[in-house]
C-alpha cells in the first residue's frame, strides 16, 4: 500500500527506478501510457524489432518530444537487458524462446525481470525464479494481467486463513471455438476484417484469445505460481456467472462441478447455447474461499459475501484488468520491495498442442492462435511426451495427426534444442 510513496521518495533521492522495455506492442504501450504520470519510474530504453515502431508508440501514447528524445530505442533485447542505466527489464514480446533469453541475459545482468511473456513463464518459469533467486534478483508475474491479478487474490485468501477451492477468470467461451482460424475470428468478436486492420488488431493473437490456448496458458501460470491443481481433462470452461461462482466452482462432492479442490478453471460468459451469462466476468477474475470453520462461514453471510447453499463456500471476484496500464506495480514492488507480482515456483501443469483439423506430415505448424493447433491445459504430471503449444510454431511434423489428437514432441521435426529440454527438465516425472 506504499509504493507509490516509495516511488516519489526514490524520485526525490534522484534515484528512480530505471525500466527498459522489450516488446513495444498493446501491452507495453499501454505501459508507456502511464510512465509520465509516476514519480519516481523513467524509461531510458526501449527494445523493439522495428525501433520505429516502438518510438511511435510513444508518440502514439502521448509522450513528449523531450522524453522521447531522451530515450534510446535498439533493435534487440539482450543488447537492452545489458545496459547499466537499467534496473529492472520488462519482457513484452509474446516469444517465449526470445522471452526466456531475454530474462536470463537480464538476470546474468543483475537485472529484476517482469515476464509479461507468459508463453515464456509457462515454459520455463520456474527454472527463471531459481536462477533470478540465486542471482539475489526479481523474476516476476506482470500486474494488470489475469494470473498475477489471480495470485495476488490466492495470496490474500491464503493470509487471511481461507482455503482455496478454485481460483481462475473469465472469457468468452463456446465448445466450438476451438476451431476457428485467424479466418474467421473476427465473426466472433462482431468485426468486419476492414475494421479490425485499422485498429492494428492481429487476427491470430485475438485467436489464441477465442480458441482457448491463451485461457490454458494464463490457468497453467497461475497453477505454477499458485500451488493449484490443473483439472485432469483440462479446463471445462463452465458458464458461470458471478453470483453463482461459489455454487458452480467448488467440489461435486458438495453439489459444485469442479473434481476436487485447489483447482484452477475458465469461465465462459456465454451459455452453452449462446446465450450470454447473466452478471458474466468475461473480463474479470475470482477466487473461490472455503470457511475453515462455522463461525468463519457465519461471518460470510453476516457481511454479505455470495455463497454457496452450504454457506461454507464463498466467492471474490475482480470484473476488470487493465493489463499494461497497471504493470508498473510489478515495476516497482521489484524494485523497491524487492517482491515479485507473482512468480512461478513448481511445473504444476503444462498446455499441450491439439490439431484443429487432420494434419501431414511436412506441414510447418504456426502456433498459438493459428490454423492448425489450440492450446489444451493439463496436469504436469499427465504431460508425457506432449508438444507444448509455446513450441509448435516453426517447426514441420514428421507423421499424420488426426483432428483432435494431442500432439507429441517426437512429431515434429527439429535438432538438438536447449529450451525443449529446459522444459522437460521441469516435469515432475523427470525431476
Amino acid at each position: 500500500m506504499n509504493l507509490a510513496k516509495l516511488a516519489a521518495e526514490a524520485g526525490d533521492r534522484g534515484t528512480p527506478v530505471r525500466a527498459g522495455l522489450i516488446g513495444a506492442g498493446k501491452f507495453g504501450s499501454m505501459f508507456l501510457c502511464q510512465v509520465p504520470g509516476i514519480k519516481g519510474l523513467t524509461v531510458p530504453a526501449i527494445a523493439d524489432l522495428k525501433p520505429d515502431r516502438a518510438r511511435t508508440a510513444c508518440v502514439a501514447v502521448g509522450w513528449e518530444d523531450t522524453r522521447i528524445d531522451a530515450t534510446a530505442f535498439l533493435d534487440s533485447g539482450l543488447a537492452l537487458a545489458e545496459r547499466d542505466d537499467l534496473d529492472v527489464i520488462i519482457e513484452a514480446t509474446g516469444n517465449p524462446r526470445a522471452g526466456i533469453a531475454h530474462a536470463r541475459a537480464a538476470i546474468a545482468a543483475g537485472k529484476h525481470v517482469i515476464m509479461v511473456n507468459v508463453e515464456a513463464d509457462v515454459l520455463a518459469g520456474p527454472a527463471l525464479a531459481w536462477e533470478a533467486q540465486r542471482a539475489g534478483v526479481v523474476y516476476s508475474m506482470a500486474y494488470g494481467d489475469q494470473p498475477a491479478l489471480v495470485a495476488e487474490m490466492v495470496d490474500w485468501a491464503r493470509a487471511t486463513g481461507f482455503s482455496v477451492a478454485a481460483a481462475g477468470k473469465g472469457t468468452k467461451y463456446l465448445p466450438e471455438y476451438h476451431s476457428v482460424t485467424p479466418d474467421n475470428v473476427w465473426d466472433h468478436y462482431g468485426l468486419t476484417s476492414k475494421e479490425a486492420a485499422r485498429a492494428g488488431m492481429n487476427p491470430q493473437m485475438f485467436n489464441s484469445f477465442l480458441d482457448g490456448t491463451k485461457s490454458a496458458i494464463e490457468m497453467v501460470a497461475i497453477a505454477n505460481a499458485c500451488g493449484l491443481d490443473v483439472p485432469a481433462l483440462g479446463l471445462s470452461f463452465p458458464p458461470c456467472g458471478v453470483d453463482d461462482l461459489a455454487h458452480i466452482l467448488r467440489p461435486r462432492s458438495v453439489g459444485g462441478q469442479l473434481d476436487g479442490r485447489g483447482l484452477v478453471e475458465t469461465v465462459s460468459s456465454l451459455e452453452r447455447d449462446g446465450r450470454p451469462v447473466f452478471r458474466d466476468l468475461r473480463w474479470g477474475v475470482y477466487v473461490v474461499l472455503e470457511a475453515p470453520n462455522d463461525y468463519a462461514a457465519a461471518c460470510f453471510r453476516q457481511y454479505g459475501l455470495p455463497t454457496d447453499d452450504t454457506g461454507r463456500f464463498a466467492a471474490m471476484h475482480k470484473p476488470f484488468h487493465l493489463i499494461g496500464l497497471e504493470l508498473s506495480v510489478s515495476v516497482l514492488s521489484a524494485a523497491l520491495r524487492q517482491e515479485p507480482t507473482g512468480c512461478a515456483q513448481a511445473m504444476r501443469g503444462t498446455v499441450a498442442s491439439v490439431a484443429k483439423r487432420d494434419l501431414r506430415a511436412g506441414e510447418v505448424l504456426d502456433g498459438e492462435g493459428g490454423y492448425m493447433v489450440w492450446g489444451k491445459a493439463m496436469p504436469a504430471g499427465q504431460a508425457g511426451e506432449a508438444l507444448p503449444i509455446c513450441l509448435a510454431h516453426g517447426v514441420a511434423l514428421e507423421c499424420d495427426v488426426p483432428a483432435g489428437a494431442v500432439l507429441k514432441i517426437s512429431d515434429v521435426r527439429s535438432d538438438e534444442d536447449a529450451v525443449t529440454d529446459l522444459y522437460l527438465s521441469l516435469l515432475p516425472e523427470r525431476s
